[in-house]
């Protein structure tokens, strides 16, 4: 299946992990990148993944936030109890 054109999904390929069409390069591979602050240009160079464009991470960057204008997120605040103890 072909998410915007550039993310792919395949249970053959990545264990059904979206990637980046045509390649084994990861979404998350590349969103982990980009919470560790590397930037986009040395993504796509040489150090990175040189077979890749801005246009791809950018992609990857959309297909996060879509994804997630899906979920609900639910907080969990333990109960904190009112008894002072003895």
């Amino acid at each position: 299946m072909k998410i915007a054109e550039r993310i792919e999904v395949d249970p053959n390929i990545c264990h059904g992990k979206p990637r980046i069409a045509g390649t084994r390069i990861m979404v998350e591979q590349v969103l982990d990148l980009l919470a560790a602050g590397i930037s986009i240009a040395e993504i796509t160079s040489e150090e990175y993944f040189p077979d890749i464009s801005k246009e791809d991470v950018l992609a990857c960057i959309a297909f996060a936030n879509k994804f997630l204008k899906g979920e609900e997120i639910h907080v969990y605040e333990p109960e904190v109890s009112s008894q002072t103890p003895a």
